[in-house]
């Protein structure tokens, strides 16, 4: 089949597509893991706001707070990690933003 020239359009039958689905049926497949709740499972009720280790490991490098779906923390103790880490921003325990 010739290709066509002088600018012509392409009828969509006739585009590439993605990809070959049927080379892509042996690829192995991978799947990621459900993240779980730190604080559900060690069974931890209270955050503490003084306890800069465990805050500091839902803080990211440029000093904002790891989102839920990053960092597999429950909806209700997401909100009280929140309410920690802003409280200790609050009384200059953790940075509002990272060094520059």
């Amino acid at each position: 089949m010739p290709e066509p020239r002088g600018g012509r359009p392409i009828a969509a039958s006739q585009r590439p597509t993605g990809g070959d689905k049927a080379a892509a049926v042996g690829k192995k497949q991978y799947f990621r893991r459900k993240k779980v709740c730190r604080f559900c499972v060690e069974k931890i009720d209270d955050i503490n706001y003084k306890d800069m280790r465990m805050l500091q490991a839902f803080i990211a490098e440029r000093g904002k707070i790891v989102p839920r779906r990053i960092s597999g923390v429950c909806a209700q103790h997401q909100r009280r990690l929140t309410d920690a880490i802003l409280k200790a921003r609050n009384i200059a325990l953790l940075p509002f933003a990272a060094a520059v």
